[in-house]
């Protein structure tokens, strides 16, 4: 087994039409930058410690634990939304919280439910929040639509 507690995250989002929902979700992740890449889909802790870094390049086929929201859609018109939301304690000592979300309708609503569900997920844990950070993606589907919102975690 592989045990290791990554240092650094950041934050992605995509979107993309194809030509099949599982079409238009692998190009919303080529669109995330995410997409040559193995996720392994975590549950919703942000290690301690961890440090929010730009997006890098991961390597190819590299097995990549990521927290994301998404969903796809094949209903032309229908706005399709996916976010992401950390709420960082206020010990840095003490764990973050992700949550993610893939909905029909527009970002603003989808990125204020995730923020509202990570500082829930905080008071039950008794955790004070030192902020929250967010991060939403909306798509209006043509044909087969797709986003995709990501914490992906990296060392």
């Amino acid at each position: 087994m592989i045990f290791f507690t990554p240092t650094k995250y950041f934050i992605t989002v995509g979107r993309a039409e194809g030509v099949s929902n599982l079409n238009a979700f692998d190009a919303a992740l080529l669109s995330a930058c995410i997409g040559n890449t193995n996720l392994v889909k975590i549950s919703s802790i942000l290690p301690p410690q961890c440090q929010e870094v730009a997006p890098v390049r991961l390597p190819l086929g590299a097995l990549v634990p990521t927290a994301y929201g998404t969903i796809a859609s094949e209903e032309p018109g229908r706005s399709i939304s996916a976010a992401v939301a950390i709420a960082l304690p206020e010990d840095e000592d003490d764990p973050g919280l992700i949550m993610e979300a893939g909905e029909l309708g527009p970002c603003e609503e989808v990125e204020g439910m995730v923020r509202r569900m990570a500082a829930e997920g905080m008071k039950v844990r008794g955790s004070p929040i030192r902020r929250i950070v967010s991060r939403s993606v909306e798509h209006k589907v043509e044909h087969h639509g797709a986003v995709v919102a990501a914490v992906v975690l990296w060392n």
